[in-house]
């Protein structure tokens, strides 16, 4: 799974990274989390406000700051068919 924190580095932003990190370690889901800062890459999801959270290609939120609970939700909805039960 590859989750992405679109921003362009605001505090905001920053704390969205976070929480998104918590949320993987919560899920002990096999993810990578990477902040995209740059706004020609944020501009290609489409997302006029951060920050965003995008998981898979698929922006999931645009203009809020998630909690990893919130974040935890967006993961377990998106794992694959199949997958571990806990996830």
């Amino acid at each position: 799974m590859k989750i992405e924190v679109l921003g362009t580095g605001c505090a905001k932003c920053a704390m969205v990274y976070d929480e998104a990190l918590k949320a993987v370690a919560e899920t002990g889901v096999d993810a990578e989390v990477a902040k995209v800062e740059k706004i020609e890459d944020i501009m290609a999801y489409g997302v006029a406000f951060t920050p965003a959270l995008v998981i898979d290609g698929e922006v999931k939120s645009a203009g809020k700051t998630m909690r990893a609970a919130d974040i935890v939700k967006l993961i377990r909805a998106a794992a694959p068919k199949g997958s571990d039960p806990d996830i």
